[in-house]
């Protein structure tokens, strides 16, 4: 008897440059797909027709692609030093994010992998993410924000970007904020599965997650 294959729906809203988005959807086809229904859902609110080009050539030679154009016109920075980021971007990204999240609820797929098109993955990230077992999990990568400084993990602890324990109205001083600074990093850098406050950019989401489930509660009204 052959077991039924896990389902799940890789999503990502996409503004990018092209040679950076080839790298990005070669990896996705070298994902180890054995034992699962792997789909994509890409939202292309890219300005430079190579990059939707590439989307939709990767929608012709893969299985069960769904491809929708944003129609959509907003200037995001992205030079050699960083990102910048404004209030309309935030909010234009977290509709596109929703648009996967319930098309991933419809469509009734075991998970949802959010992932952003900047990165590349490892044909076992999928594998990797599912044997955690987790709601909602993401796999650890490394990253400098500006060219000169230290790489930081895409996780935190609270609020947009704290890497720190802290209590409500606990006041540190910057020696104590670095002591636990240094011993969040070191944990983030030991193997294993660790609880933080705040993730993105390569997340795995069970349809099993009661958040989801509150979510679609949402659209269906």
């Amino acid at each position: 008897m052959t077991s039924k294959k896990v389902r799940v729906l890789v999503g990502s809203p996409i503004y990018q440059k092209p040679h950076i988005l080839q790298k990005f959807l070669l990896s996705l086809k070298r994902l180890d797909a054995e034992g699962k229904e792997l789909a994509y859902f890409f939202i292309d609110d890219n300005e430079d027709e190579r990059s939707s080009k590439m989307l939709e050539d990767f929608s012709q030679e893969q299985n069960n692609v769904k491809l929708l154009a944003s129609n959509q016109s907003d200037v995001y920075v992205c030079n050699g030093t960083t990102h910048y980021w404004n209030e309309n971007l935030v909010w234009k990204v977290a509709d596109f994010k929703n648009m996967i999240i319930e098309h991933a609820i419809k469509e009734q797929y075991d998970y949802l992998f959010l992932i952003d098109s900047d990165l590349l993955l490892y044909p076992q990230t999928i594998n990797q993410l599912i044997s955690a077992n987790k709601d909602i999990t993401s796999n650890i990568f490394w990253t400098k924000w500006q060219p000169d400084a230290e790489e930081r993990p895409q996780v935190w602890l609270y609020d947009e970007y704290t890497q720190w324990e802290i209590s409500r109205g606990q006041a540190l001083t910057d020696s104590e904020i670095n002591t636990r600074y240094q011993s969040f990093i070191r944990k983030m850098r030991t193997p294993g599965v660790h609880k933080v406050g705040g993730l993105g950019a390569c997340t795995l989401i069970s349809q099993k997650n009661s958040l989801i489930e509150r979510i679609w509660g949402k659209v269906q009204r």
